[in-house]
């Protein structure tokens, strides 16, 4: 069974306490629910009766991904932020340098991958091109890349800053880019090897 995941702050630079309740408490808490009755309906299922073109054991399946993607996608977004943020520096620093040609040319293009994307913007590590990408996933099941692991998760699914802002997606990507906790996606990079990868 999965547990919530406590949020480690009540509010943020540019993101109030009513926000990040409702987007936490509310839809991300729904994920990790809707994985717990899914898994246990798999148990029971009659994979005899399993089919293309409809079936209770695809349905399943497939909505597996939405709900378990949906709970991690939530987990790396609330963990890659802290009130106030910090400053890149150091290996992931030299990597997006190295990747992107310049910090600046990273977050020009992420910036504008918040604006079209319709769900996600994640910054993950290649692990067969050893390099860094931004990806766009307009749903939690749909446009993750394999063999690549999340390293920076930004939201832009309404629901991360309609109480906040309404319609004004531009001011909540620039309100989140406030609250960056670079030192969370270098512990992240630590865990998984990648310095190691490096070399």
């Amino acid at each position: 069974m999965r547990e919530v995941r406590p949020l480690k702050y009540k509010e943020l630079d540019g993101l109030s306490e009513k926000q990040l309740k409702e987007h936490h408490d509310v839809l991300y808490a729904g994920y990790v629910k809707k994985i717990d009755e899914i898994e246990e309906k798999l148990k029971k299922i009659d994979l005899a009766s399993a089919g293309a073109v409809y079936s209770d054991l695809r349905e399943l399946k497939l909505e597996e991904t939405f709900a378990l993607n949906g709970a991690k996608l939530h987990e790396g977004y609330f963990d890659n932020m802290i009130k106030g943020g910090n400053e890149p520096a150091g290996k992931i620093l030299e990597m997006i340098e190295r990747d992107f040609g310049s910090y600046e040319n990273w977050e020009k293009e992420f910036k504008a991958l918040g604006l079209a994307a319709r769900g996600w913007v994640v910054l993950g590590y290649d692990l067969d091109e050893k390099k860094l990408k931004n990806i766009l996933c307009d749903s939690h099941n749909q446009g993750g890349v394999w063999n690549m692991i999340s390293l920076f998760i930004m939201d832009v699914y309404e629901h991360a800053y309609f109480i906040d802002y309404a319609a004004g997606r531009k001011a909540y990507i620039e309100a989140f880019f406030k609250n960056i906790d670079w030192r969370s996606i270098d512990k992240l990079m630590s865990r998984f090897g990648i310095y190691f990868l490096e070399g």
